[in-house]
């Protein structure tokens, strides 16, 4: 009989500490000696916690997530709820009713103040007042299905699903006489429509859902990610709304605190009275510590100097920010600078040496933002230096927000003269940036795209030749004399290594020469445009008649590429057997061949040297 038994598993290998992990457990370990503060006991089942319990997480907004000591620990998330709370509100009821309802401002008051705005409004969401309000306009929409609204936003902030500390909801429901008086005077002044009990019951549950410090790290970079959980990839909120929720964190989400925290910190974040702190830093990362001992302020003493002594390492305030809009464009060059891809024909290449300025590179990289895409558009605003073809190469951008693509779609429409093509580069399908270039063309604007910059360049080129004439006529083939591999071969010695060729034509699609197979065989392009491939399938670099592939045949290296015909295409094909007894017989000329592919090869190297120069600066 075979065992049930499961064969032993090998031990995984260590995981080396990131200086992150390890700057995250040495602050741990610092700040355990830190024993100010008292856990609540206003609220009978939270001052039963264990004070010393001490946990830190970190997630990244690629959803990695650091963790160091009690992360696992569930305690009850509280007023950080309220954070969650507000923004499902925008999202469900729309922003005009919820902020006609609650204010913005912070009041100055500790978290339960019993005190409203002049025009008797809670001062914001981020206090009790504000988010009973928020709760009972979550439930006067919605009805029954409230909590279960509430319970599924906040898990889904999270990652997971949250369960309910009954006991902890149950002490707050019995010792809520505070709350229930905030309640009281919402609905005297009409902020409060739901019976008081019904919506009291919500919110309490609300504060009653048990979290970790894990999951509070996951809601922060939701946060910071713009309402994407790093980890699930989910969409749980929208722009809009987390916008303007970071907003009321950043000026009430620390309580009474509020003003010191972004002053000393600068991050936008939300605590509770079960010991937990929120932290989220847009675009970077979010934050979340466990410690039970408050301050009197009812915050975490240990969360707020974690939170402290991190800003100050790292420079984390918001308000702090070094970025460099000129780090956005890596070159900017044209072909006074990078050498011509070698190749041409002879007539092709003379053309594009008397214009090479005609065709202008823009290398972008990173995130292009409000203030970096205005930086690229003024380097495009002297007509003497506006191209006739202007590349952008966005294959190392990462991210195009909404005001960069408003600058750039007005650019590409108003700025650039008629006389301009624009071509965007490496948007292979699955770049970042795919889905924001076929916005721009869907709005209308004037681009071409193309998956990589080889491509671009190629064609930028093709139409530079082809207005000044370069080009026979697409339905003939290209001579084979006029191939750069054979160049300089005598009109015997040509005809002699054409009778050796055989002429084949490729379907669209077909793969013309494979990784797989030795090298056996040179080709030389005669029509039609082939395109070289790696193994992955991605775009390297594209081909048209009087250019070979395969060269590498000639001495005896393997393939680097694969390629495939883009449409219909004819080749000569030249074995290596017929090649070696040409060499025999024809030695002057086989040199003179394999010198030709030093040269190409030695061009190649010299256009690549001269870009990565560009790029490094």
């Amino acid at each position: 009989m075979r065992s049930l038994l499961l064969a032993p598993q090998p031990p995984r290998p260590p995981v080396l500490q990131t200086p992150l992990l390890r700057y995250l457990i040495e602050t741990r370990e610092a700040l355990t000696a830190l024993r100010e503060g008292e856990v609540p006991h206003y609220i009978p089942e939270l001052g039963k916690t264990d004070p010393d319990q001490f946990g830190i997480a970190l997630a990244t907004i690629d959803g990695h997530v650091y963790e160091t000591g009690d992360t696992a620990v569930p305690f009850t998330i509280q007023s950080i709820s309220k954070a969650v709370v507000y923004a499902l509100a925008l999202d469900t009821l729309g922003a005009e009713p919820v902020e006609a309802a609650i204010g913005v401002e912070p009041s100055g008051d500790t978290f339960n103040s019993i005190r409203l705005t002049a025009d008797n409004r809670p001062f914001n969401a981020m206090v009790n007042a504000g988010a009973i309000a928020c709760s009972g306009l979550i439930a006067d929409a919605v009805g029954e299905d409230a909590f279960a609204l509430i319970a599924g936003a906040l898990g889904r902030f999270a990652g997971r699903q949250l369960a309910v500390d009954e006991a902890v909801f149950l002490s707050e429901r019995t010792t809520g006489d505070r709350n229930r008086a905030i309640a009281y005077l919402l609905r005297n002044y009409g902020g409060l429509r739901g019976t008081v009990d019904a919506v009291l019951d919500i919110y309490f549950r609300q504060c009653s859902l048990l979290v970790t410090a894990r999951d509070l790290a996951i809601m922060g970079a939701t946060f910071a990610n713009n309402g994407v959980n790093p980890v699930t990839g989910e969409t749980v909120a929208s722009p809009y709304a987390i916008a303007r929720t970071l907003a009321v964190m950043s000026s009430s989400g620390m309580y009474d605190f509020a003003g010191e925290w972004i002053y000393r910190v600068g991050v936008p974040a939300k605590s509770g009275v079960g010991g937990g702190i929120l932290a989220a830093l847009p675009s970077q990362l979010g934050l979340g510590t466990f410690s039970p001992r408050l301050d009197v302020h009812g915050n975490s003493v240990r969360g707020i100097r974690t939170c402290e002594l991190m800003s100050e390492a790292f420079g984390l305030h918001m308000l702090s920010r070094q970025d460099d809009v000129r780090a956005c464009v890596l070159a900017d060059y044209d072909f006074r600078t990078v050498p011509l891809k070698p190749g041409r024909q002879p007539r092709e290449e003379e053309i594009l040496a008397a214009r090479p300025g005609a065709i202008r590179v823009l290398e972008l990289a990173g995130k292009l933002s409000f203030a970096s895409m205005d930086y690229v558009s003024r380097r495009l605003a002297d007509p003497a230096t506006v191209p006739e073809f202007l590349i952008l190469n966005l294959h190392r951008v990462t991210t195009i927000t909404d005001a960069a693509m408003s600058l750039l779609l007005d650019m590409l429409r108003n700025q650039l003269p008629a006389a301009t093509t624009t071509a965007v580069a490496g948007v292979d399908p699955g770049a970042p940036v795919e889905p924001r270039v076929w916005a721009l063309k869907a709005e209308g604007a004037r681009v071409r795209v193309f998956p990589t910059y080889e491509a671009a360049v190629e064609w930028a080129e093709d139409q530079i030749i082809y207005r000044h004439g370069g080009f026979p006529a697409r339905s003939a083939d290209s001579d084979l004399g006029r191939q750069a591999l054979l160049a300089g071969l005598p009109p015997q010695e040509l005809a002699e290594l054409a009778r050796l060729c055989r002429r084949t034509a490729y379907t669209a699609g077909a793969e013309i020469m494979s990784l797989d197979e030795p090298p056996t065989t040179v080709h030389f392009l005669l029509r039609g445009v082939v395109s070289a491939c790696d193994s992955r399938g991605t775009r390297l670099d594209t081909l048209i008649p009087g250019m070979a592939f395969g060269e590498l045949a000639l001495i005896d290296q393997p393939r680097t590429v694969c390629v495939r015909a883009d449409g219909e295409v004819v080749c000569m094909e030249l074995p290596m057997d017929e090649f070696r007894r040409f060499r025999e017989t024809h030695p002057r000329a086989a040199e003179l061949i394999v010198r030709n592919l030093a040269v190409l090869l030695a061009g190649r190297i010299r256009r690549a040297t001269a870009r990565i120069e560009m790029l490094s600066g």
